[in-house]
């Protein structure tokens, strides 16, 4: 550790560290802008001018190291001339006007002004003036003429989305930032961008001139997309949801957001929205009370079960629900009989269940891994802020490997790739376990050939510490996937390695906490999408979109009932009942580590949508079910915790274990997994425009 003096206190920071390390840990404020905690140093614009003792000349506090005994103060007079002169310096080009900024209320630039800038302008020129640029439907490049050229969003590019998307061309009053030849910008997590503009240069196209800052109510949320959790801060102005921007959580997102929890608010809005029961009678849908609705399912649902057996009823759930409305949906089946319930709408294998799949580690632990195993995942779209954290890892060094069907481009150094069709992942993970065993010289699990790849993965996977193998959502879906998970289980016996499933939505761990699996005799989701079952519960379901099977099979069933908040599967369903999305419900969502985050509606329920987890429990109660007398999502929570599935305390789930002891098969499957490309994972992303006008938003709705 080295101690230096800072505005006369002793600050202790360890060696390397520079001034502005150490005025962080102190508390102390310097005034920057192209500094950021999580990018590189660039020392461009010089805001950050501190007095160090002994030097000629105000040194930048981003870019000078600190020594043993160093002095230095912020506050100054030669500190605070050489602030105020830089501060001249870059209101020379800027154009003033605040007044009709997006960013005015919350920008960098605006706010030191106050304090560093002149009451008038000494520069009488014109100004630069930036001619504006179109990069796609995200971001908006309107007003460059205000960048100050902190190349925050220039770093953010090379080190942290893996491209270069922008750069800074020409110098002098004629140097700006632009991509080039025309480029648009496609990074599935450019919208940071926005945050890091500490100017008005880069705003947010779907939100521009629609509101203003002041005016916006800030509330906590979690994304409903991927299994990171992303914490949120949802901006709302008259009940409606404006923008979403991230909360910072370093064990989870860290200040980042992928683009689609940041832009999926669109569809909350938009005229797609289900906000009134309807029935279909004679083949015309018209609109009724709750009363009559509910009261239509149930006698609906007794009657079937009645007829046809208690199996016949089933439900679809998707993961992406809340675990509160998963657990009450499961406890509705259960509650009429039927042992049919399936969250696993993508899958091709349906084992019973032998434990809760997860990461296998902290989400944090991404960063530090030394070598890492990818099977069956485009990691940098199925979960863009984990392979964020990979791609950090590898740029200290961290070796990428990948089991994949084929190339793909994570915009991070990749090791060793092994390009197999799907129906041979089974041998090619068998490779690499006979060359893991072949150099502990112990058994292999399986009889398989290992190539200079697979002994390459294998060396790399039993050197260092930190090292893990990673199923992804095509290795979940995959028909083979417990022969897949056994290998990883005995390569991460072998070699120290954590073993972890990536897991898809934002609720798949919660899903199995619950037992959103059907039970003995009851029907896994394939066989109710073949029509298999007489009665289908579709929650927050779209047959086809959501499910690796269509929905041509439903058409068997006498009744399909759809709680959605949006008209969908208005072909198969003879009942639409709308429920919140998540914000304008309470609920909890448990992300891949199994860490259970809790959040509140933002805003009210549109027209006459109800809370998922509060329509369960009303029809449970017109059922004549017990166990549905609750009146908060609080309670149905407090209820799961009870059962021992959440530590109330911790927040954490219990009974985590991607062990199983199932039997290695490395016989070719016939059926490809199926999963959903990064902007059709779910009903939210699939209507938010803006998403779907950008290049990824484009492609095909599934992948391999």
């Amino acid at each position: 550790m080295i101690e230096i003096e800072l505005d006369g206190k002793k600050v202790e920071v360890t060696e390397g560290s520079m001034v502005m390390h150490a005025a962080e840990k102190a508390g102390t404020y310097i005034p920057h802008f192209c500094y950021h905690k999580k990018l590189s140093i660039a020392a461009s614009c010089r805001m950050c001018l501190v007095d160090v003792e002994k030097m000629p000349k105000p040194m930048p506090a981003c870019a000078t190291p600190v020594t043993q005994g160093m002095v230095v103060r912020t506050k100054s007079d030669k500190a605070i001339k050489a602030q105020q002169s830089v501060m001249e310096f870059l209101l020379i080009n800027h154009p003033l006007d605040c007044p009709i900024c997006d960013q005015g209320g919350e920008c960098q630039l605006q706010d030191l002004a106050v304090g560093y800038g002149g009451t008038k302008s000494r520069y009488e020129e014109e100004k630069r003036v930036v001619e504006h640029k179109d990069v796609g439907p995200l971001i908006s490049m309107e007003e460059m003429s205000r960048c100050i050229h902190c190349t925050r969003c220039v770093r953010f590019g090379q080190e942290l989305a893996g491209v270069m998307e922008l750069g800074m061309s020409h110098r002098g009053e004629h140097a700006e930032i632009e991509t080039f030849v025309g480029a648009t910008i496609d990074s599935e997590v450019s919208g940071n961008m926005i945050d890091l503009c500490p100017v008005g240069a880069l705003t947010s196209k779907p939100f521009r001139y629609s509101a203003r800052t002041w005016e916006l109510s800030r509330r906590k949320s979690v994304s409903p997309h991927d299994s990171t959790g992303a914490n949120l801060i949802v901006q709302v102005k008259n009940h409606r949801v404006m923008r979403v921007v991230p909360l910072e959580n370093d064990a989870v997102n860290e200040c980042w957001l992928a683009d689609r929890d940041r832009f999926s608010y669109e569809a909350l809005n938009g005229e797609d929205r289900l906000t009134k029961p309807m029935l279909k009678q004679d083949g015309q849908w018209r609109e009724v009370d709750w009363q009559t609705a509910l009261e239509y399912v149930a006698n609906g649902l007794k009657d079937i079960a009645a007829d046809h057996g208690a199996n016949a009823v089933g439900a679809l759930v998707s993961p992406h629900s809340t675990l509160e409305e998963v657990q009450l949906l499961t406890q509705l089946v259960h509650g009429l009989g039927s042992a049919s319930v399936d969250y696993r709408l993508r899958n091709a294998q349906f084992a019973a269940p032998s434990g809760v799949r997860y990461l296998g580690m902290d989400i944090a632990a991404l960063s530090e891994l030394q070598s890492v195993l990818v099977v069956g995942s485009n990691l940098r779209k199925d979960h863009p802020l984990f392979a964020m954290r990979v791609r950090h890892a590898a740029r200290k060094g961290c070796q990428v490997h990948r089991l994949l069907a084929s190339e793909q481009d994570w915009a991070l150094p990749v090791r060793h790739s092994v390009l197999a069709p799907t129906a041979k992942w089974v041998s090619a993970l068998a490779g690499i376990a006979s060359a893991v065993a072949a150099i502990k010289g112990v058994s292999a699990p399986v009889a398989a050939t290992a190539d200079a790849t697979a002994q390459a993965i294998a060396q790399s996977l039993l050197a260092g510490e930190r090292k893990a193998v990673l199923l992804g959502n095509a290795a979940a879906h995959h028909p083979a996937f417990e022969s897949l998970l056994r290998l990883a289980n005995w390569i991460g016996e072998q070699t120290g390695a954590k073993v972890g499933v990536l897991t898809e939505a934002a609720n798949t761990v919660g899903a199995q906490l619950v037992g959103a699996q059907p039970r003995e005799g009851g029907l896994n989701a394939a066989q109710m999408l073949s029509g298999a079952a007489k009665a289908v519960v579709l929650f927050n379901v779209e047959p086809g979109a959501d499910t690796a099977g269509s929905s041509a099979g439903l058409a068997n069933a006498d009744m399909v009932v759809t709680l959605s908040p949006f008209k969908t599967n208005l072909d198969i369903s003879d009942v639409l009942l709308p429920i919140a999305p998540f914000t304008e419900t309470s609920g909890t969502f448990v992300n891949a580590e199994g860490r259970a985050q809790g959040f509140h509606a933002v805003v009210k329920p549109l027209g006459d949508t109800r809370p998922g987890w509060k329509v369960l429990r009303v029809l449970g109660n017109v059922l004549g079910l017990d166990g549905f007398q609750q009146v908060s999502s609080q309670q149905v929570y407090e209820q799961i915790c009870a059962a021992g599935r959440i530590d109330a305390q911790t927040g954490r789930a219990a009974g985590l274990s991607n062990q199983n002891d199932a039997a290695i098969d490395l016989s070719e499957q016939a059926v490809a997994p199926v999963s959903a490309s990064i902007y059709q994972l779910d009903g939210l992303v699939r209507r938010a425009a803006s998403l779907q006008a950008t290049a990824d938003g484009r492609q095909e709705g599934v992948q391999a």
